[in-house]
């Protein structure tokens, strides 16, 4: 049974904006065929800020849900773009879910991935097979609660959850867009996978990893 606290989270943050200064250049490219070649400036800054803002929470006073909350509001102040909301509305989410424990636990860290992903897909108001990142956000919840339900460990849910994810992201290559800017490209948006989804994939296997002793 593994135990988050909120040291673990606050590291988690900082995992992220790590890997997607790392990704940055990677997600413009995706995106500028398909969009307008930012969203992996706007995911840097986006975490980025998230980490620097949780890393200066008192640690004494923080409980889970202050971190998700604090993460949301300066990811959404640091990205105005689409994908602001969309991630402060995520990490609000998982804030409600961990509302009152001071650490969670493995269904805890199942129920907040849960949480993300739909509050993603609420806010996006998107279906899966629209070419978003709903598309890996979507099945990754899915598979990571359907593990759970057998009874795995969160490792192993968190494994089958990025398995799932990266599926789903390979599968908007298939996709013509129904939402965003790409939507305006019809077919020549075929064989690109989205951007958004692509990033998706950067966030989940920063969890997998995190939660997996890697």
């Amino acid at each position: 049974m593994t135990t988050v606290t909120t040291e673990d989270l606050k590291a988690l943050f900082v995992r992220i904006a790590e890997a997607m200064a790392r990704e940055k250049d990677r997600l413009c490219e995706l995106d500028g065929v398909i969009g307008d070649a930012d969203h992996g400036i706007a995911m840097e800054l986006g975490f980025t800020a998230a980490a620097k803002a949780v890393s200066e929470l008192d640690p004494t006073t923080a409980d889970p849900t202050l971190v998700f909350n604090t993460a949301a509001k300066s990811f959404l102040n640091a990205v105005g773009a689409s994908s602001g909301p969309l991630y402060a509305t995520a990490l609000m989410r998982a804030g409600a879910v961990a509302k009152g424990k001071i650490s969670l636990s493995d269904d805890d860290m199942v129920e907040i991935f849960a949480a993300f992903a739909k509050g993603i897909q609420d806010r996006g108001k998107a279906e899966v097979g629209e070419k978003t990142m709903v598309d890996a956000w979507v099945p990754a919840a899915a598979a990571c609660r359907a593990a759970r339900d057998q009874g795995l460990p969160l490792a192993a849910c968190l494994a089958a959850g990025l398995e799932a994810g990266e599926a789903g992201a390979e599968a908007t290559k298939e996709m013509i867009a129904a939402k965003g800017r790409s939507s305006r490209l019809g077919e020549r948006a075929l064989g690109h996978i989205d951007p958004g989804a692509a990033s998706a994939v950067v966030i989940i296997s920063c969890v997998k990893a995190h939660f997996s002793l890697e």
